[in-house]
């Protein structure tokens, strides 16, 4: 089967196209997935996983069909069937002609969009669902601030607090506010405003998907017992049980916590039915076909580029 793979290291990297890599076997409850389309996540680029994986392909988020199931498979989905999966951090290894899932990482394909326009929700739909329901614990009436808001996963972000009945506070840039105003954001900010932090007070959810100085500033804006949520990238020294966040100090009723999205079907396939009754909003997709991989990559390592990218593996 035909591959794209990352070669070289991390300061150096390298995509490719190989044409001979070898097909997956499911085995016990894994299924066998061919892959229409992958999404493309720039960053994936300078993680360390690409690189520890034997076979160094990468991609986390794929749309396709099902073609075979391990023996041991007793799921609902069937052989034929239109899926998109998010595949695990540890995992990955999407943009193939076939990729194995675990039955916890996928679910039926919204049947009104492409396989390009599933391939790139997986990963923001499933952040920001986890960041409001496992870490946050949104209820009605709740203030909310998110940043980074017209991004993929903060697009959602609104959508779902909007939804959840909370005040929704976006921050983004302003050629992005009426969007946001239309995805529910009762209140926009620019990003560019000089001290927009003094702008917002008394937040109980700060869902930043930014990082570094702006994450910094978001601990200005939440109330003394509120949260703060975030997946900025690098990750804060704090991450991953690495110590105190040095602004907890000053803010030490504050919870904060930093996490990495996890694979969930249930969710993804009720996100899917809200996309099929219009009550989520796609996002823009520029695909590119498998002979412009190189290209695919460059274009999603670029910033406010305004689509996400995905690849389409069907000639």
């Amino acid at each position: 089967m035909k591959a794209i793979q990352i070669l070289g290291n991390v300061t150096a990297p390298e995509i490719t196209i190989n044409p001979l890599m070898t097909k997956p076997t499911p085995q016990n409850s894994e299924l066998l997935i061919k892959v229409h389309a992958a999404g493309v996540t720039g960053d994936e680029i300078i993680w360390p996983e690409p690189y520890a994986s034997a076979t160094r392909i990468p991609g986390h988020e794929i749309s396709g069909v099902i073609t075979s199931t391990g023996q041991d498979y007793k799921g609902s989905l069937r052989i034929g069937q239109e899926v998109f999966a998010l595949l695990g951090a540890d995992r990955g290894q999407g943009q193939a002609n076939y990729v194995i899932c675990l039955p916890d990482e996928v679910a039926p394909k919204p049947t009104s969009l492409l396989h390009s326009e599933a391939a790139v929700l997986p990963i923001p739909i499933l952040t920001a669902w986890e960041a409001f329901s496992d870490h946050a614990a949104l209820v009605a009436g709740m203030r909310v601030l998110v940043t980074g808001a017209s991004g993929a996963v903060g697009t959602f972000a609104v959508q779902f607090a909007a939804q959840a009945g909370a005040h929704v506070i976006a921050l983004a840039s302003s050629r992005n506010h009426e969007m946001l105003r239309r995805f529910g954001a009762h209140e926009v900010l620019d990003y560019s405003t000089v001290e927009w932090e003094t702008k917002v007070k008394d937040v109980d959810v700060v869902f930043d998907t930014v990082g570094e100085d702006v994450l910094i500033k978001t601990w200005e804006c939440v109330k003394k017992d509120g949260v703060i949520v975030t997946i900025g990238d690098p990750a804060p020294a704090w991450a991953f049980g690495r110590g105190q966040a040095s602004e907890a100090v000053d803010h030490p009723d504050v919870r904060y916590v930093h996490f990495i999205v996890s694979p969930h079907s249930e969710r993804l396939g009720k996100a899917g039915g809200m996309l099929d009754a219009a009550s989520l909003e796609k996002l823009a997709v520029k695909s590119f076909p498998l002979n412009e991989a190189k290209a695919a990559w460059n274009y999603a390592q670029r910033r406010n580029r305004g689509h996400k990218v995905a690849i389409d593996f069907i000639e």
